[in-house]
């Protein structure tokens, strides 16, 4: 069954969201020996680099254009957040310094 088609009236969700069918390809193992083996996580208080990969994917992928568009339209999907793999919206300010601090 597709995820948010319309049958016989009544709305049917079934299934994944499109961002947690993408997440599950990423190897994230690998991913977390990556970010140890660089300290990746060293002195991070807030955002870890696993949430700020999150984060930058799912504006990717819903063509996010800002800082501000990106908190904006994950407030609107907060019951969605647990399974984006996210506890809660990052503020505009945690994200610039989290971003700020790994170029």
């Amino acid at each position: 069954m597709l995820a948010g088609l319309y049958y016989l009236g009544h709305h049917m969700t079934t299934g994944k969201t499109l961002f947690a069918q993408v997440m599950e390809h990423v190897p994230w193992k690998t991913f977390g020996r990556i970010i140890e083996c660089h300290n990746g996580d060293a002195g991070v208080r807030n955002l870890g680099c696993a949430d700020v990969f999150r984060v930058m994917a799912f504006a990717q992928l819903t063509w996010r254009e800002s800082l501000r568009d990106i908190e904006v339209c994950l407030t609107s999907n907060q019951a969605k957040l647990f399974h984006m793999g996210l506890k809660n919206v990052p503020t505009r300010s945690t994200l610039a310094d989290a971003l700020k601090g790994r170029l």
